[in-house]
């Protein structure tokens, strides 16, 4: 494992969507269950942005110093466009 933080994080993410998805079960009110689903999305951002700075300063890193960086340009613009629509 890479980065016991960023696992811990989407752990935690997980056992809050279960428990989103047990409060749908439950017939729970909308709001608590979409502040439930909000935490959950903000957890897997923080943890997405986790993986990303990692891999800016391992895998972007090392492409630079192999003289190989223009792929690894790509591949985080591609993402960027994913993210930012």
């Amino acid at each position: 494992m890479k980065n016991k933080a960023t696992y811990n994080l989407l752990k935690t993410a997980q056992g809050q969507l279960n428990k989103a998805i047990q409060m749908m079960e439950d017939d729970r009110y909308c709001i608590d269950i979409s502040n439930q689903l909000l935490a959950t999305v903000a957890l897997i951002n923080k943890a997405n942005k986790q993986v990303l700075q990692n891999h800016l300063y391992t895998c972007v890193q090392k492409a630079a110093k192999d003289n190989d960086l223009e792929p690894k340009l790509e591949e985080v613009s591609a993402l960027l466009d994913k993210i930012i629509k």
